[in-house]
């Protein structure tokens, strides 16, 4: 592989601006190539000009030479010369002067550009590196005051009594305090976190324990200043927000709270350690890269310009400053002592980030589920037509009672292959998905993973199809057979088992991140909105047929003659009455979440946004009255309120959720696209509008002869799940390129402690 392309590939999505720019640094030294072999093609009588000039110019040089100092011939023989201002900001500027000229103009002309342009990189890339480090050194300086909290909090909870003995445990702990002078001085930030006291259990021996007593006072005295930091929030804590009734308790010195306590805390380092891996990675990487385009810059020029200019990169920031190198040293050796009991192997493997691997069992089941699935198919097809099944009496029955019950099965399948699509092209353009949703690191799963799971449960519905494919009655027993009429069921009620099954089979992180994710959407607004709520919640407005289908589960099986596939659900108020509900709650609970966004970041685009959620319901109610009830003025009302529900929710799509079509930006596209193709994003564009229409079918009663009424249902319901799976690639790119434009490349994961006089301060 290409260096240019395992750098590109090394980088840190998120920082990728901040990176040194290879590609274009190599364009230049293309040209640069380019123009010495146009001046290679000059003719003999040139060259012997030029030979001429130049050995006249050298023997000149040679009879001055004897009066000037070693150095100046030593500078004189350099091809560039680098130089380091310090600027107004205190940052050091890098400008390289060219000492040899070529001869050629463009050719010359080139080699000044590259090193301009190189000399504005390696800025760039000091610039970014330093700000970096020095939040980090920023951040560690809070973490020792963690530490010192949390040791307090250790000693409180192991020795609750106020009498002290001096003894040598108490002496240990001690050690892992940090210097309470380097915290007030800022010192090094190698030495910040958990510097040893050097309190020896002699001496605390030989001045009879009272230094000992004295330092666990101080230390404890900590313990008076600060509170827990609430960051789990609760339904209850929201209404004590609301009716402004106070969270605070009382803190609480037991085994179980400092449990918590060490699993945030332990959580803050291993984010805390990520960032240092990220910073070391991107200096290595950065400096390789430097070296790399210098070597091919010596090539093309026949020049000796890399070794001055790497030495000088050798001196920059970007390779002298050793802080990293010290915290993540430091942070390892508290990490393997408190948080891994001395293990290093175990402390080790926590803060080191998991690499999955890609198993080969996976990849062969997937491929053995969709054959599976595709053979089904084939199947279903040359049966339908072999039994004429089409033109049966009990065609029209099978289709209003079975093919409901199994859509449900064929709209999760189709959803689950799209959101397996949308992975595969996130991890193709470098979108951080696992980051922006907020997986735990290693449990995300992959493409295939998906594709397993919706063409396993593909092959499951389709061979219940095969078996149920019972058009006619039994003639004997006048009735259907009870086992394959179930058969949808019990899928269903396997799907659900799976789903909430503790045991760790079935991707059990996955399945609970899930769950708790709908369980916060069902709950809006009584919990803060992220990403990952809003983003599950506009899945859902996708899947209304599917909840209307687990809604038909209820009633044909609950109150209605499976046996006979007898029911009267659609003639029920009951049942008509909770069609409209279960189309409503997915958009209610979206308009929940806009307010409460509105509410808490003051931003008046989730006011416009809740009012799209009202149009929306509204046109989904007035759409469905119709097509229960045939009538004028519905007719009229619901092509209304649908027409600007959808002008709205379209705008919302493109201009906010995509961002594109911003006037300032080229062809009114984005700044940045992530892929390469424009047409991609037209065409998204054109084929959003075009499926946000699909509800004019309802509106229309536009029928085609050869395909049931719930067919034609399913198909608009497909539709729309496939439009969701387009809508989904091209919100997470926005997303990640929102993250890129802040570089935020690891979450921030809250402290676990919070000192009264800041929140105050606040």
């Amino acid at each position: 592989m290409k260096f240019g392309k395992e750098f590109v590939g090394q980088m840190i999505p998120e920082w990728q601006q901040a990176y040194m720019d290879y590609a274009c640094l190599k364009s230049i030294l293309q040209e640069i190539q380019n123009s010495r072999k146009r001046s290679e093609k000059s003719g003999a009588l040139k060259r012997k000009k030029s030979f001429h000039r130049n050995f006249s110019r050298n023997f000149s040089g040679l009879t001055k030479r004897s009066s000037r100092t070693a150095s100046s011939l030593e500078l004189e023989n350099q091809d560039i010369l680098v130089s380091a201002t310090i600027g107004d900001d205190g940052f050091e500027r890098y400008e390289t002067t060219i000492m040899k000229v070529a001869e050629e103009g463009r050719e010359s002309e080139s080699e000044l550009v590259f090193f301009k342009t190189l000399d504005l990189e390696l800025n760039k890339v000091n610039h970014f590196y330093r700000f970096e480090v020095e939040e980090m050194v920023k951040e560690a300086v809070v973490l020792n005051k963690q530490m010192d909290i949390l040791i307090a909090f250790r000693i409180k909870v192991d020795k609750p009594s106020s009498s002290w003995s001096c003894t040598e445990t108490v002496s240990v702990d001690m050690n892992a305090l940090g210097s309470k002078e380097q915290k007030k001085n800022g010192s090094n930030s190698g030495d910040i976190l958990a510097d040893e006291m050097d309190i020896e259990v002699e001496e605390s021996r030989s001045n009879g324990g009272d230094s000992t007593r004295k330092s666990v006072q101080e230390a404890l005295s900590v313990l008076d200043r600060i509170r827990l930091n609430k960051t789990q929030e609760t339904p209850l804590s929201t209404i004590r927000n609301v009716l402004k009734l106070s969270n605070k308790e009382e803190l609480k010195f037991t085994r179980e709270n400092l449990k918590k306590i060490e699993e945030r805390l332990k959580n803050v380092f291993i984010e805390f350690y990520r960032k240092l891996r990220h910073l070391k990675n991107y200096s290595f990487l950065n400096t390789l890269a430097i070296s790399k385009i210098m070597k091919k810059y010596d090539k093309i020029t026949t020049r000796s310009a890399a070794k001055p200019y790497m030495e000088m990169v050798d001196k920059s920031y970007l390779t002298t400053c050793d802080e990293i190198n010290k915290l993540m040293v430091r942070v390892e050796s508290i990490f393997v002592e408190h948080f891994a009991s001395s293990n290093r192997s175990k402390g080790m493997n926590l803060l080191r980030p998991k690499v999955k691997k890609e198993k080969h069992r996976i990849t062969f089941s997937t491929g053995f589920f969709v054959g599976c699935s595709v053979s089904l198919v084939i199947a279903l097809c040359l049966l339908i037509h072999a039994r004429n099944i089409m033109d049966t009496v009990g065609h029209k029955l099978y289709m209003e009672t079975m093919f409901p019950l199994y859509s449900l099965f064929g709209f999760v399948v189709v959803h689950m292959i799209m959101y397996a699509s949308n992975i595969y092209f996130w991890k193709r353009y470098r979108v951080n998905y696992p980051f922006i949703f907020g997986f735990k690191e290693g449990t995300e799963l992959g493409y295939r993973q998906v594709l397993l799971l919706s063409f396993g449960l593909g092959t499951l519905a389709l061979t219940s199809v095969l078996i149920n494919l019972d058009m006619e009655m039994d003639p004997n027993t006048k009735d259907y057979k009870t086992t394959t009429e179930l058969l949808p069921l019990f899928i269903v009620g396997l799907v659900i088992a799976i789903s909430i099954c503790p045991f760790n089979i079935f991707y059990r992180s996955s399945r609970f991140f899930f769950l708790m994710v709908v369980f916060r959407c069902i709950s809006a607004p009584l919990y803060k909105v992220s990403l990952r709520d809003f983003f599950l919640a506009e899945q859902i407005t996708s899947q209304v047929q599917a909840l209307r289908s687990l809604e038909f589960y209820i009633c044909y099986y609950g109150w209605g003659d499976f046996r006979h596939r007898q029911t009267t659900c659609r003639s029920s108020d009951v049942y008509n009455t909770f069609y409209f509900i279960i189309a409503v709650i997915p958009y209610w609970s979206r308009f929940l979440q806009c307010v409460r966004r509105f509410i808490e970041e003051k931003d008046s685009s989730q006011g416009y946004n809740a009012i799209k959620c009202l149009l929306t319901i509204v046109s989904v109610c007035l759409r469905t009255a119709y097509s229960l009830n045939k009538g004028k003025v519905l007719k009229i009302a619901a092509w209304v309120f649908s027409a600007l529900a959808t002008f709205c929710s379209t705008y919302w799509d493109i201009v906010f959720d995509w961002g594109l079509l911003h006037k300032p930006s080229k062809n009114w596209l984005r700044e940045r696209l992530l892929v390469p193709h424009k047409a991609v994003y037209y065409v998204a564009m054109v084929l959003n509008v075009v499926l946000r229409f699909a509800w004019l079918q309802t509106v229309l009663d536009f029928n085609l002869p050869f395909l049931h009424r719930q067919t034609m249902i399913a198909l608009l319901a497909i539709l729309e799940i496939i439009r969701r799976g387009i809508w989904n690639f091209f919100r997470l790119e926005n997303e990640h390129l929102n993250n890129v434009g802040k570089f935020r490349a690891v979450k921030s994961v809250p402290l676990p402690f919070i000192y009264e006089e800041e929140e105050e301060s606040r």
